[in-house]
């Protein structure tokens, strides 16, 4: 749970940049890949991660932009990337102009249930980094280059002349 605007906005920053690296090398033709048949598409699962940047902290009160079409991704890579990039910075702006630390102590109802808004707050970037995971998966299936968020990935490896280990 995150007890001060400043905290949230650190990491924030450090876990939407790793989402936008996902986002960003995405392509067309990748959005389709799926794990299994009739199981969210690597497209469907980036724009869930783009509309929940709003959908989540919206029922605390924030105020700011939302993103359109929330059931069905685009079919555009670049309109999915675009889209969660806006979203981000709109949140960040919205929390740093109408919350104080004190109001992340304020009690939401979320999905049924009381949490604090830096609860929420915690929640969304742990939801990301969840979702973060299972697109790199769907990534690597689709061909694409994953990127190397907390550590180099197997290209990064044999691109530095190292072994990598399997």
């Amino acid at each position: 749970m995150f007890t001060s605007i400043e905290q949230f906005a650190a990491s924030w920053k450090q876990q939407s940049a790793a989402t936008q690296q996902v986002m960003d090398a995405l392509t067309d033709a990748s959005l389709c890949q799926e794990i299994a048949p009739r199981y969210r598409s690597l497209g469907q699962i980036g724009w869930h991660l783009a509309t929940t940047v709003h959908e989540m902290p919206s029922r605390t009160g924030l105020i700011f932009p939302q993103l359109e079409g929330e059931e069905l991704a685009p079919a555009s890579a670049k309109v999915i990337a675009e889209g969660y990039r806006s979203a981000s910075k709109a949140l960040l702006d919205a929390v740093q102009a109408q919350w104080k630390d004190e109001d992340l102590l304020k009690m939401s109802d979320m999905y049924g249930e009381q949490w604090s808004n830096g609860l929420t707050l915690r929640i969304l970037i742990q939801h990301e980094i969840h979702h973060r995971g299972q697109m790199t998966v769907l990534m690597r299936q689709a061909g694409l280059r994953v990127p190397g968020l907390y550590g180099p990935t197997r290209e990064e490896w044999i691109e530095s002349g190292m072994q990598p280990l399997i």
